[in-house]
Protein backbone atom coordinates (compact mmCIF):
# COMPACT_ATOMS: atom_id res chain seq x y z
CA UNK A 1 0.00 0.00 0.00
CA UNK A 2 0.99 3.65 -0.66
CA UNK A 3 0.38 5.21 2.74
CA UNK A 4 1.96 8.94 3.38
CA UNK A 5 4.72 8.32 0.46
CA UNK A 6 4.82 11.59 -0.75
CA UNK A 7 7.82 10.89 -3.05
CA UNK A 8 6.80 10.33 -6.96
CA UNK A 9 8.47 7.85 -7.91
CA UNK A 10 7.72 8.52 -11.70
CA UNK A 11 7.32 4.65 -12.27
CA UNK A 12 11.68 3.93 -11.62
CA UNK A 13 13.47 2.18 -8.66
CA UNK A 14 15.58 4.41 -6.64
CA UNK A 15 18.72 4.00 -8.75
CA UNK A 16 17.29 4.46 -11.80
CA UNK A 17 15.25 7.68 -10.32
CA UNK A 18 18.75 9.16 -8.90
CA UNK A 19 20.10 8.75 -12.26
CA UNK A 20 17.29 10.39 -14.41
CA UNK A 21 17.39 13.03 -12.04
CA UNK A 22 21.20 13.84 -12.25
CA UNK A 23 20.84 13.89 -16.16
CA UNK A 24 17.76 16.25 -15.94
CA UNK A 25 19.68 18.53 -13.68
CA UNK A 26 22.72 18.71 -14.94
CA UNK A 27 20.99 19.25 -18.82
CA UNK A 28 18.93 22.31 -17.00
CA UNK A 29 21.81 23.81 -16.15
CA UNK A 30 23.61 23.23 -18.85
CA UNK A 31 21.08 24.50 -21.35
CA UNK A 32 18.77 26.81 -18.69
CA UNK A 33 15.50 25.29 -19.92
CA UNK A 34 14.63 21.90 -21.03
CA UNK A 35 11.59 20.47 -22.28
CA UNK A 36 9.77 17.49 -20.30
CA UNK A 37 7.14 16.30 -18.59
CA UNK A 38 5.22 17.73 -15.42
CA UNK A 39 5.59 15.47 -13.07
CA UNK A 40 9.11 15.05 -14.12
CA UNK A 41 9.90 18.88 -13.92
CA UNK A 42 7.50 19.16 -10.46
CA UNK A 43 10.04 16.27 -8.77
CA UNK A 44 13.19 18.09 -10.72
CA UNK A 45 12.33 20.97 -8.95
CA UNK A 46 12.76 19.59 -5.57
CA UNK A 47 16.14 18.13 -6.99
CA UNK A 48 17.98 21.31 -8.40
CA UNK A 49 16.95 24.13 -6.20
CA UNK A 50 19.02 23.15 -3.00
CA UNK A 51 21.97 22.50 -5.35
CA UNK A 52 21.80 25.91 -6.62
CA UNK A 53 21.18 27.44 -3.49
CA UNK A 54 24.79 25.55 -2.46
CA UNK A 55 26.13 27.02 -5.40
CA UNK A 56 26.21 30.66 -3.38
CA UNK A 57 28.98 29.26 -1.56
CA UNK A 58 31.83 28.43 -3.97
CA UNK A 59 34.04 26.13 -1.75
CA UNK A 60 35.79 23.08 -2.24
CA UNK A 61 33.08 21.20 0.06
CA UNK A 62 30.03 22.44 -1.36
CA UNK A 63 31.63 21.69 -5.18
CA UNK A 64 31.72 18.10 -3.70
CA UNK A 65 28.71 17.47 -2.17
CA UNK A 66 26.86 19.19 -5.57
CA UNK A 67 29.01 16.94 -7.55
CA UNK A 68 27.83 13.92 -5.40
CA UNK A 69 24.43 14.51 -6.99
CA UNK A 70 25.26 15.79 -10.67
CA UNK A 71 28.05 13.40 -11.40
CA UNK A 72 28.99 15.54 -14.44
CA UNK A 73 31.79 18.07 -13.73
CA UNK A 74 30.78 20.69 -16.19
CA UNK A 75 27.76 20.39 -15.00
CA UNK A 76 29.41 21.63 -11.74
CA UNK A 77 31.85 24.16 -13.35
CA UNK A 78 28.98 25.90 -14.99
CA UNK A 79 26.54 26.04 -12.09
CA UNK A 80 29.31 27.79 -9.95
CA UNK A 81 30.55 29.74 -12.87
CA UNK A 82 27.60 31.10 -14.80
CA UNK A 83 24.29 30.26 -13.05
CA UNK A 84 25.80 31.24 -9.25
CA UNK A 85 26.68 35.01 -9.91
CA UNK A 86 23.12 35.64 -11.61
CA UNK A 87 21.20 33.75 -8.71
CA UNK A 88 23.10 35.69 -5.77
CA UNK A 89 20.85 37.99 -4.89
CA UNK A 90 17.93 36.14 -5.39
CA UNK A 91 16.46 34.18 -2.65
CA UNK A 92 14.96 31.41 -3.80
CA UNK A 93 12.03 30.02 -6.96
CA UNK A 94 15.07 29.62 -9.37
CA UNK A 95 13.21 27.86 -11.70
CA UNK A 96 10.19 27.88 -14.10
CA UNK A 97 7.55 25.62 -15.38
CA UNK A 98 5.88 26.43 -18.31
CA UNK A 99 2.72 24.11 -19.60
CA UNK A 100 2.86 23.04 -23.19
CA UNK A 101 -0.16 20.92 -23.29
CA UNK A 102 -0.09 17.38 -24.26
CA UNK A 103 1.97 15.24 -25.57
CA UNK A 104 0.97 13.23 -28.67
CA UNK A 105 0.21 9.35 -27.82
CA UNK A 106 0.22 8.83 -24.14
CA UNK A 107 -1.18 12.11 -23.79
CA UNK A 108 1.03 12.97 -20.77
CA UNK A 109 0.85 16.90 -19.89
CA UNK A 110 4.12 18.20 -21.23
CA UNK A 111 6.00 21.72 -19.73
CA UNK A 112 9.12 23.60 -20.44
CA UNK A 113 11.33 24.22 -17.05
CA UNK A 114 13.74 26.99 -17.52
CA UNK A 115 16.32 29.16 -15.02
CA UNK A 116 13.99 31.77 -14.28
CA UNK A 117 17.40 34.56 -14.51
CA UNK A 118 18.31 33.24 -18.18
CA UNK A 119 15.12 33.90 -19.83
CA UNK A 120 15.84 36.33 -22.69
CA UNK A 121 12.12 37.41 -23.70
CA UNK A 122 11.03 38.00 -20.29
CA UNK A 123 14.04 39.81 -18.99
CA UNK A 124 13.71 41.65 -22.43
CA UNK A 125 10.02 42.30 -21.68
CA UNK A 126 10.82 43.56 -18.38
CA UNK A 127 13.51 45.96 -19.79
CA UNK A 128 10.92 47.11 -22.04
CA UNK A 129 8.28 47.96 -19.30
CA UNK A 130 11.18 50.07 -17.74
CA UNK A 131 11.89 51.62 -20.63
CA UNK A 132 8.24 52.50 -21.37
CA UNK A 133 8.29 54.17 -17.74
CA UNK A 134 11.05 56.29 -18.31
CA UNK A 135 9.55 57.52 -21.78
CA UNK A 136 6.86 58.46 -19.52
CA UNK A 137 9.20 60.60 -17.34
CA UNK A 138 10.62 61.84 -20.57
CA UNK A 139 7.89 63.97 -21.10
CA UNK A 140 9.31 67.21 -19.07
CA UNK A 141 12.09 66.65 -20.70
CA UNK A 142 10.59 67.01 -24.22
CA UNK A 143 8.36 69.70 -22.34
CA UNK A 144 11.56 71.47 -21.57
CA UNK A 145 13.47 70.66 -24.75
CA UNK A 146 10.67 72.38 -26.63
CA UNK A 147 11.05 75.64 -24.20
CA UNK A 148 13.91 75.32 -25.14
CA UNK A 149 13.77 75.45 -28.74
CA UNK A 150 10.90 78.01 -28.10
CA UNK A 151 13.30 80.94 -25.98
CA UNK A 152 15.92 80.08 -28.91
CA UNK A 153 13.76 80.41 -31.51
CA UNK A 154 12.44 83.75 -30.03
CA UNK A 155 15.92 84.53 -29.60
CA UNK A 156 16.58 83.91 -33.12
CA UNK A 157 13.86 86.55 -34.41
CA UNK A 158 14.95 89.41 -32.21
CA UNK A 159 18.63 88.94 -33.52
CA UNK A 160 17.23 88.95 -36.65
CA UNK A 161 15.53 91.80 -36.02
CA UNK A 162 18.16 93.30 -34.45
CA UNK A 163 20.46 92.86 -37.56
CA UNK A 164 17.71 94.31 -39.53
CA UNK A 165 17.35 97.49 -37.88
CA UNK A 166 20.89 97.80 -38.05
CA UNK A 167 20.98 96.89 -41.68
CA UNK A 168 18.25 100.27 -42.51
CA UNK A 169 20.25 102.46 -40.38
CA UNK A 170 23.74 101.94 -42.09
CA UNK A 171 21.73 102.07 -45.56
CA UNK A 172 20.18 104.88 -44.43
CA UNK A 173 23.44 106.43 -43.85
CA UNK A 174 25.03 105.52 -46.95
CA UNK A 175 22.43 107.37 -48.74
CA UNK A 176 22.76 110.58 -46.46
CA UNK A 177 26.61 110.33 -47.28
CA UNK A 178 25.58 109.76 -51.02
CA UNK A 179 23.18 112.45 -51.08
CA UNK A 180 25.91 114.75 -49.26
CA UNK A 181 28.68 114.01 -51.78
CA UNK A 182 26.15 114.68 -54.62
CA UNK A 183 25.54 118.02 -53.08
CA UNK A 184 29.00 118.56 -52.71
CA UNK A 185 29.65 118.30 -56.11
CA UNK A 186 26.84 119.87 -57.86
CA UNK A 187 28.17 123.01 -55.25
CA UNK A 188 31.58 122.40 -57.07
CA UNK A 189 30.28 122.48 -60.50
CA UNK A 190 28.33 125.83 -59.55
CA UNK A 191 31.52 127.24 -58.36
CA UNK A 192 33.33 126.34 -61.05
CA UNK A 193 30.60 127.33 -63.73
CA UNK A 194 30.53 131.07 -61.86
CA UNK A 195 34.86 131.19 -62.01
CA UNK A 196 34.12 130.67 -65.73
CA UNK A 197 31.46 133.07 -66.43
CA UNK A 198 33.57 135.57 -64.96
CA UNK A 199 36.90 135.19 -66.86
CA UNK A 200 35.53 136.62 -70.40
CA UNK A 201 33.91 139.19 -68.35
CA UNK A 202 37.41 140.57 -67.12
CA UNK A 203 39.30 139.35 -70.60
CA UNK A 204 36.47 141.58 -72.34
CA UNK A 205 37.18 144.89 -70.23
CA UNK A 206 40.83 144.67 -70.44
CA UNK A 207 40.42 144.52 -74.54
CA UNK A 208 38.11 147.23 -74.30
CA UNK A 209 41.02 149.41 -72.30
CA UNK A 210 43.58 148.44 -74.61
CA UNK A 211 41.66 149.66 -77.96
CA UNK A 212 40.72 152.90 -76.12
CA UNK A 213 44.49 153.33 -75.75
Amino acid sequence: MRHLNAINSLGRKSADRKAMMANLASSLILHKRISTTTAKARALRTYVEPLITRSKDDSTHSRRVVFRYLGNKNAVAELFREVAPKIASRPGGYTRILKTGSRIGDAAEMCIIELVDFNENMLAAGEGTKAKASRRRRGSRKKSAETAATAETAATAETAVAAAETAAVAEAAAEAETQAEAAAATETTAEVAATEAETPAEETGAETEDSKE
